[in-house]
């Protein structure tokens, strides 16, 4: 037995007595396969601002909450819906209901722009008096997600981790 054949069998032992188990790049994903399909590629965006002061889930759930109210208030069905995930609502998920919609990268980031242009009329981001250069996800960073993901629902699912 070599050497590295010994250190990956060690390595292997302590995650399985530690419960650990390796995912993906980031650890494995469990709402992927329920929400929506495994993400095809998972990008890094360091944000420009911190974290607001009393960083919470509730707030996180309230964002959800606000975002999800006013969808239903329209004339028409939500095209997409917003939710939050894990332990402490720190995973933002995005899901489209229509077929066609958020099925590419260029879709995707089309519709995040849109969202960029409404979170600047945020009073968060009208106090930082940096409207031109923060975007979306400087938003979700400051409302403590750490973690975007957006899909079509069906075949196509793209990441953002928010560092």
């Amino acid at each position: 037995m070599n050497v590295s054949t010994l250190i990956a069998g060690t390595v292997l032992t302590v995650f399985y007595l530690t419960g650990f188990t390796p995912g993906f790049a980031y650890g494995a994903d469990r709402h992927a396969g329920y929400y929506y399909p495994p993400a095809q590629q998972t990008e890094v965006y360091k944000a420009r601002v911190p974290i607001l002061p009393d960083d919470n889930k509730i707030r996180r759930i309230g964002f959800v909450t606000a975002i999800t109210h006013e969808d239903l208030q329209l004339p028409y069905p939500p095209e997409v819906v917003f939710f939050a995930k894990g332990e402490r609502s720190e995973k933002l998920i995005i899901v489209s209901l229509k077929a066609g919609r958020l099925d590419t990268i260029y879709r995707v980031r089309a519709y995040l722009a849109s969202l960029t242009a409404i979170a600047r009329t945020s009073d968060a981001f009208v106090q930082t008096q940096m409207l031109e250069t923060l975007t979306f996800f400087d938003l979700a960073k400051m409302l403590g997600f750490e973690l975007i993901t957006i899909s079509d629902g069906d075949t196509f699912t793209h990441q953002v981790r928010l560092e």
